[in-house]
């Protein structure tokens, strides 16, 4: 699906088309939008256009189903016609839960929805991503918990027609957020490019990002507009890159980092393929994909480029440099979090993964990653 992307700095004027003739939508955002331009927007919109606003924010980090199913629940109530998401990847994955869920039988006790085959629906969905970071606006995933176990959602239902990117939202992140956010994107870059699944499309998609994170870093972490501007477009454009092939390695193994150590996910991400980069260059004779070991020594040799560098090994030696630039600290490791790394990737993501690797190579990367 090809989608609309309205640019914005902190005026919102070309949105009147999308939400004129709307009569009731489901706002789907955490607490603070109301430190955004946008809400005030919002706030406009019953006296302007008389919409009805029905606003959702029950949901957590790694929201739950049943968060979701409470939101489905009053969409109907309410008779929502569209969804506006507002937020990072919780608030972006609630919202295309919902999409996908509202139109399927049931009301989706005992976790029904998740084994339910989804049925495509039309219901008008606008996406404003308020980081650069994870591309969720771009891409048909979504994460959910179940009695704590992970649920990955897939479907080009839950895609948003209607992109709003506004650089202004990104001026109040916290450092450490605007940084570990940067790298999310940067990695979801990379990973697209040596995965297994890459294509001719998502390889432009993922050299575009890479250049323009590389270039406009200083910018961004100087919270100029046009940094900011960037950056968003940046991740916009990874995401459609893992649309395509999903992530690899690097990200596999940095969700137990994430849970085990309380570090961002862009900033466990990081630490992970700033030693697998440089790693793979040295093992591409494992090389597990079709295409052979000539294309993926040309495929780390592009990446490099991409990040202004002459060959794959100074490429790997680039990326690390700029993690490092970043202050991330390098979490701590005993030996029984060790062991319970090393059994905690997910083996679908490493099917992705351009380069065999088994436990006992995994134990050694994150003998590496961290301390």
């Amino acid at each position: 699906m090809k989608q609309e992307i309205i640019s914005a700095n902190g005026a919102y004027s070309r949105l009147d088309v999308w939400f004129r003739k709307k009569k009731c939508i489901m706002l789907v955002c955490g607490k603070s939008i109301e430190k955004q331009n946008i809400f005030a927007y919002i706030q406009q919109l019953p006296d302007r256009f008389g919409i009805r606003i029905v606003r959702f924010s029950d949901f957590e980090p790694n929201p739950r189903y049943e968060s979701v199913v409470n939101g489905v629940r009053i969409f109907r109530r309410e008779s929502c016609e569209a969804i506006v998401a507002i937020g990072g990847g919780s608030a972006m994955d609630v919202a295309k839960c919902i999409k996908l869920y509202s139109t399927l039988q049931g009301d989706g006790k005992n976790g029904e929805w998740l084994t339910q085959v989804v049925v495509p629906n039309h219901i008008p969905f606008l996406a404003m991503p308020t980081t650069a970071g994870t591309g969720s606006e771009a891409t048909r995933f979504s994460v959910i918990y179940y009695e704590n176990k992970k649920q990955s959602v897939t479907d080009d239902s839950c895609l948003p027609e209607t992109v709003l990117m506004d650089s202004n939202v990104l001026r109040t992140l916290p450092d450490y957020q605007k940084k570990s956010t940067m790298m999310d994107a940067l990695c979801h870059a990379i990973e697209s490019y040596w995965s297994v699944n890459s294509t001719k499309e998502s390889r432009a998609y993922s050299k575009d990002a890479i250049q323009t994170i590389m270039k406009q870093m200083n910018a961004y972490l100087a919270n100029t507009d046009e940094g900011n501007a960037a950056m968003l477009m940046a991740a916009h454009y990874a995401g459609k890159a893992i649309n395509i092939t999903q992530t690899t390695a690097g990200h596999a193994m940095c969700y137990k980092i994430t849970s085990m150590f309380g570090c961002a996910h862009g900033h466990a991400t990081a630490l992970c393929n700033k030693v697998l980069y440089p790693w793979m260059v040295e093992n591409v004779d494992r090389c597990t994909d079709p295409r052979g070991i000539a294309y993926l020594k040309n495929i780390l040799n592009e990446i490099a480029d991409a990040l202004g560098c002459r060959d794959a090994r100074s490429g790997g030696e680039k990326l690390a440099k700029t993690v490092d630039a970043l202050g991330f600290e390098v979490p701590i490791a005993s030996t029984e979090q060790y062991e319970e790394l090393k059994s905690s990737v997910n083996p679908v993501r490493l099917k992705n993964h351009p380069i065999l690797l088994d436990e006992e190579t995994i134990d050694k990367l994150y003998h590496m990653i961290l301390r």
